[in-house]
């Protein structure tokens, strides 16, 4: 049983609808950072580099909002981040670099719903989101430490197959079992051109390798719904880089912004749902403007409201508006401009198939509210305190694969006077 020491309880500014002083510069982050609290409560005092033990906060997170940590590495680290929910608390943690490129995303590598990731980190500033994966209220830690550090949680090594009895073995890269590889020899000029490619399985290729003959920045995608796959990259001497799973759906995403060095890397694949089904894993040279893109299009962050992404402007918003659009799993981006402080309440209604998600966002870029499934239904109703300003507002289906007419109302509501 793990036991906790005690903890200082933070908590989030958009659950509790007060302002706390925030600790981080407001472009931290890409913006997430925002209303951030440093982890060792202040940025001297929170460098993982110099640190003689872990860091942790506690955090209250409610109504789907996130709560972030912020640290700092002053030398090249190899950190061990981890969010742990109390009690069935399912944590989600996205870690991001100083610019906001997502570098780690885990939902349960750390066990029993935790979430867990090692990497080496270069000098900089970072952070850490941790939401509720359902939307629920939830209690949870957050911790930030070396390798030699006490960790949170208990990580895991064998995954149970939903609904059968087989299990996908995860850890270390075995480099002697690598028997199916992303080209001949060095995949430099695979990448230039577009990127390379392999179909596999998890039971063919439970450990697949590639070779890098200059630094460069890599992003690795695992692509098959049905199969669920997971996968983590380790360098030749068994060093854990990344890993991720449902990155973009089952789908599985790894980012790595900082260049690897020129050497040899493993890929461990593994499936959740199906070990045979053949899995597409592709390999492309990390791009910064498309992540972000990728981030936008998922409803993970805001646009930026310059023209240079797809924005349906609907102006001033009186009191009531309606919007029919044929929603798809990509996020369809509005923005209403708010004349004084109050309640906006947004709803979003299949009009015959679909399951609409609905998410707000300020103009800094600060996500205030997001929902799906509001009750018993799939359709979803969102409301938020709001002042003067311009709002983005996304809509989009859970279902990557749905495109259905989605009934949007905006409605405004002021104090009374």
């Amino acid at each position: 049983m793990m036991t906790h020491k005690t903890k200082l309880a933070l908590l989030t500014t958009a659950a509790l609808g007060f302002a706390m002083p925030a600790l981080a510069q407001d472009g931290l982050c890409g913006g997430v950072g925002a209303n951030g609290q440093w982890i060792g409560g202040t940025e001297a005092t929170s460098d993982v580099s110099t640190a003689a033990a872990a860091m942790e906060q506690m955090a209250l997170v409610l109504q789907s909002n996130e709560y972030v940590a912020l640290f700092t590495v002053t030398a090249a680290t190899d950190v061990r981040i981890e969010a742990e929910g109390r009690g069935t608390g399912d944590p989600i943690m996205d870690v991001r670099d100083a610019t906001g490129n997502i570098i780690l995303s885990d939902d349960d590598s750390g066990g029993n719903g935790a979430a867990r990731g090692e990497m080496m980190l270069q000098p900089g500033s970072y952070c850490v989101s941790m939401k509720s994966y359902d939307g629920a209220p939830m209690t949870g830690f957050v911790r930030v430490g070396l390798l030699t550090h006490e960790p949170l949680t208990d990580g895991i090594t064998d995954v149970p197959v939903d609904g059968g009895d087989e299990t996908y073995v995860g850890g270390s890269c075995d480099l002697a079992a690598i028997t199916t590889r992303f080209g001949d020899g060095p995949i430099d000029a695979g990448l230039a051109a577009g990127g390379v490619s392999v179909s596999a399985s998890a039971d063919q290729a439970p450990f697949l390798g590639f070779t890098l003959s200059a630094a460069t920045s890599i992003s690795l995608t695992a692509e098959n719904l049905d199969a669920d796959p997971t996968i983590a990259i380790y360098d030749s001497f068994g060093n854990y880089i990344a890993e991720n799973d449902d990155f973009d759906g089952l789908n599985s995403r790894i980012d790595v912004s900082y260049p690897l060095e020129p050497g040899e890397y493993c890929v461990t694949l593994g499936a959740l749902t199906d070990t045979s089904l053949p899995i597409n894993l592709t390999l492309t040279t990390y791009d910064a403007a498309a992540a972000m893109v990728g981030m936008y299009e998922r409803g993970e962050a805001s646009p930026p409201m310059d023209g240079s992404y797809p924005i349906t402007a609907l102006g001033p918003l009186a009191t009531r508006l309606r919007q029919d659009a044929q929603i798809s799993g990509k996020t369809t981006w509005y923005s209403v401009d708010i004349a004084e402080a109050g309640v906006l309440l947004i709803e979003a209604v299949a009009t015959v198939d679909g399951d609409p998600t609905l998410v707000l966002f300020d103009d800094f870029g600060r996500q205030v509210g997001f929902n799906d499934d509001n009750g018993d239904s799939l359709d979803s109703l969102l409301t938020a305190r709001v002042t003067t300003g311009t709002y983005l507002v996304g809509v989009k289906q859970l279902d990557d694969l749905t495109t259905s007419l989605v009934r949007i109302l905006f409605e405004r509501y002021v104090a009374a006077k």
